[in-house]
């Protein structure tokens, strides 16, 4: 505007931010923003800040969901008085420098996350502000990893699948593995290198051609802008070569950084979408709740984390994740702020200490008594990379840039910088009064935490999306599951495992009606009070989004916004829009169900469909006769009586039908009743092999729908089997050893109670079989209140070790819940001391006794009658 510079301007939107977020712009908030914006403008960065601040400001005003924050960000006060962040740095102790501070050479990083399904407007708006020539898309370029380059080198040279498949399954997995590396830990692989000819070329030649570019595509968040047309400073191209592609660079993203462009992140985060969605559907019942007042501290939503029921909660879902939000049973929002860290690799680490100071299992200690303030909300672990910098500051005198500085060199174990930094926090913290074998002690801690540390305003902001996830979900269970599984519409996988977690929780989930179901999931209140979920026609398979909009455009023409009856659905709608197929899908998936039974509806089908195909012609040629004028009002009648007699389709099509159009059986399950009897005990489903390691072990029951039997290259015998449970299908190997034990159970609709080893195989889940059974396990009908499990726990001198023994026998009781009484001796040397659990109560079964030996050792656990017994404790 008119009399203001960039940089007044910048401070009078930021001023005026802060009085709207804090009431006023003065006192610790008047200075926290007078120090930033002195920060800002000596580093020349006002204008970045402007730009983002303008297309935040466009995407709020138009109703596009935006993120809390991601990364560092978060804790700077400007951000959050122009709408950049949406979390109080003030508020949560957050620190500016570990975002932005004179010491830094680079730009400065903000992150930005849109809802997923909106994010290209926001893109567009970018465009069209700056101009289509100065803004494009970011190239990436995918390379051949080990395992990538030993399987292209294969098929380029014919090789047989199995062959080049049991080179590339003794690569391991994991960040920075080449094949030299693998040659040399891997003595199976370095045996296939030395004695087989063959194998030796493929190996060698996928050793030249790893790490080279294999293609390029579009990086998923990043953006460039230019001051000048960007062709003056890089090469262009259209994404996919295609003319109607994205402007992308040609340059990846470092190499656009190092000729100084300015490179943003626009990420599409689903989670968004979900809680956009989440709170259009709530609005029936709460007009005020809005994503912004979403409470972050809900006793209920606290509630249902520590049960550990994290499907669809952010970043906290599936496998690992779900054992830590268990083991830290959040009660108050910095819990989750903490479990935000926990979950990565590195503080995972810390993980086991502060899980036992925050539950009292251990006392909580401070390395200095000053560091209490700073570390008490962690429990006396150094959990956040900005508490390092606090302790830096508190103990030795570093500003809060050097304290950065020394973040950063530790976390990169830049020896040198380290050594300068050791000295300089010695002498420090002596020149403070410490003493200086204290602190040595201390560098030496916080040394090892700098390691592990994350950035708090990364956790913090996450935790706000999570805290918003867990109160939707536990406060209004079926608008949350509804807009969860609209935005999987083309995610069958995700759509099932979804349906499978309201089955758990007790909601129904309904077939897709022609007449009722909308494009996505909705709400549908039933006529005993409750609510269920009704199908969308969208996530019909071969139906797709555009036939759907069709027929819901057509339908609300309608008198009544219904069809009557399949001959006026089928008389009414568009058909260049819609074809055979499609329509098939709709009656087999169940949607014309509301005309009719099921087998009666689709023997009619042929008929309505050439009638209306004929009408629609006849319309279109502008001719109207007798049929045309006959066929919405008496055919229906006619066809229902001549298809009376039509046999009705057996069940088992019925969900066939369903599977293949739904991706799952939604009205009923052969594996139903089986499911029921494992209740409780540990068993994974196909869903939730995606959330788990590789080499991990998942007892899982199932039924085999297909088998495929082969032999290796030394005439061995194997199978591959498709394997199926309420969630999906996964491929199952038999490889010759287990095959030549478990062999004849692998038969076509075999039902067998399986332990296999998680795999994967060209990125998509596989499972290798380890043991089967087909003698599945029944659940005894009444329940046996005070029959006893008996455990032997043999401890030893090692506190870490029988801490750790300790949790792993307690996860795994946890798998078995159910009405015995368990009963544990402990053994240490030659006393024995034996304990009664309040909190642990299992079902026996030899999957448990199994399951424990295989941990503890033969005769570890047994069944007995209940005896009365001295309590000793928990």
């Amino acid at each position: 505007p008119a009399g203001f510079t960039n940089a007044s301007y910048l401070e009078h939107m930021v001023r005026e931010g802060a009085k709207e977020r804090y009431g006023h712009d003065s006192g610790e908030v008047g200075e926290r923003i007078a120090y930033e914006l002195s920060v800002i403008t000596s580093m020349g960065f006002e204008n970045y800040f402007l730009v983002v601040w303008d297309f935040i400001s466009y995407a709020r005003n138009n109703g596009i969901l935006v993120g809390p924050g991601r990364g560092s960000s978060a804790g700077s006060i400007v951000c959050y008085s122009l709408g950049i962040t949406g979390l109080d740095p003030l508020k949560y102790n957050l620190i500016f420098e570990r975002f932005l501070n004179p010491s830094r050479i680079t730009m400065p990083d903000i992150d930005m996350d849109f809802a997923d399904d909106r994010r290209s407007e926001v893109i567009d708006y970018v465009v069209q502000k700056y101009g289509v020539d100065h803004v494009a898309q970011i190239v990436t370029f995918g390379t051949l990893g080990a395992k990538a380059s030993v399987r292209d080198v294969g098929r380029a040279l014919g090789m047989p699948l199995p062959e080049v498949d049991r080179v590339a399954r003794l690569i391991p997995v994991g960040p920075n593995v080449s094949i030299d590396k693998s040659l040399e830990s891997v003595p199976d692989l370095k045996a296939i290198y030395e004695n087989d000819q063959q194998l030796h070329d493929l190996i060698d030649k996928a050793r030249r051609l790893e790490g080279v570019a294999r293609h390029s595509s579009t990086h998923a968040a990043g953006v460039v802008i230019s001051r000048d047309p960007l062709v003056e400073h890089v090469p262009l191209q259209r994404s996919g070569g295609k003319a109607e592609g994205d402007v992308t660079t040609q340059y990846p993203m470092g190499q656009l950084e190092g000729l100084g462009l300015l490179k943003m992140d626009f990420l599409g985060l689903r989670t968004l979408s979900v809680i956009g969605k989440a709170v259009e559907l709530v609005k029936a019942k709460d007009p005020d709740l809005t994503i912004d007042t979403i409470p972050l501290d809900d006793p209920v939503a606290y509630e249902m984390l520590r049960r550990g029921e994290t499907i669809g909660i952010f970043q906290l879902e599936g496998g690992m994740t779900t054992r830590m939000t268990i083991d830290v049973s959040p009660n108050v929002f910095d819990d989750v702020v903490a479990l935000m860290a926990l979950i990565r690799p590195g503080p995972m680490e810390m993980a086991p200490e502060y899980i036992a100071r925050k539950h009292g299992r251990q006392e909580i200690e401070y390395p200095h008594p000053d560091l209490e303030e700073i570390l008490k909300e962690s429990y006396g672990v150094a959990l956040y990379q900005e508490q390092v910098m606090r302790i830096a500051a508190v103990l030795a005198g570093y500003s809060m840039a050097e304290g950065d500085s020394l973040r950063k060199a530790m976390g990169k174990k830049n020896e040198a910088e380290m050594a300068k930094n050791a000295n300089r926090f010695i002498n420090g913290c002596i020149e403070n009064g410490i003493e200086r074998a204290k602190a040595e002690e201390v560098w030496a801690l916080i040394e090892k935490f700098a390691g592990y540390g994350f950035p708090k305003a990364h956790s913090a902001a996450y935790a706000v999306i999570a805290a918003q996830t867990a109160y939707l979900k536990a406060n209004y269970p079926v608008e949350f599951m509804a807009a969860y599984c609209s935005t999987e519409l083309n995610n069958s996988d995700r759509i099932v495992s979804n349906i499978v977690e309201c089955r758990r929780t007790g909601i129904a989930v309904l077939p897709p009606d022609i007449n009722v179901s909308g494009l996505e999931f909705t709400v549908e209140a039933q006529p005993d009070g409750s609510e269920a979920i009704r199908f969308g026609l969208g996530a019909i398979k071969n139906l797709g989004h555009a036939a759907a909009e069709s027929i819901l455009r057509t339908r609300s023409e309608r008198p009544n916004g219904r069809f009557e009856s399949l001959e006026e659905f089928t008389a009414e709608i568009d058909w260049s829009a819609l074809n055979r197929r499609a329509i098939e899908a709709i009656g087999r998936a169940g949607g014309f169900d509301s005309f009719g039974p099921r087998g009666q509806i689709l023997a009619r089908l042929e008929n309505a469909i050439a009638a209306g195909q004929a009408a629609r012609k006849a319309a279109d040629r502008g001719q109207m006769g007798l049929f045309d004028l006959s066929s919405v009002v008496s055919a229906p009648k006619l066809q229902i009586v001549r298809a009376a007699n039509e046999p009705e389709i057996d069940q088992a099509t019925l969900l066939e039908w369903e599977k293949e159009h739904l991706g799952l059986f939604l009205s009923d399950h052969p594996l139903a009743r089986i499911f029921e009897r494992y209740t409780g005990m540990g068993i994974v489903t196909v869903a939730e092999l995606a959330d788990r390691e590789v080499g991990s072990m998942a007892r899982m029951v199932g039924q085999l729908t297909a088998v495929k039997r082969l032999t290796t290259r030394k005439g061995d015998p194997m199978a591959i089997a498709t394997f199926q449970d309420l969630t999906g299908v996964v491929e199952l190997v038999l490889f010759p050893r287990t095959y030549e034990q478990c062999g004849h159970l692998a038969q076509q609709d075999a039902v067998l109670e399986i332990s296999a080893k998680v795999d994967k195989r060209s990125e998509q889940v596989q499972i290798i079989l380890e043991t089967a059974t087909d003698q599945l396990y029944e659940r005894p009908a009444a329940p046996r209140t005070e029959e006893v499990v008996q455990l032997r726990l043999p401890l030893s001198d090692d506190q870490w070790s029988d801490s750790r023994l300790m949790q792993r026998v307690d996860s795994l009781l946890k798998e078995y819940e159910g009405d015995c009484v368990v009963m544990l001796t402990l053994v240490m040397g030659e006393e024995e001391v034996t304990l009664r659990s309040r909190s642990r109560r299992v079902d026996w079964s030899p999957a448990l006794q199994t399951t424990i030996e295989d941990v503890l050792g033969k005769g570890s656990v047994r069944f007995v009658p209940p005896a009365p017994i001295e309590l000793f404790g928990d």
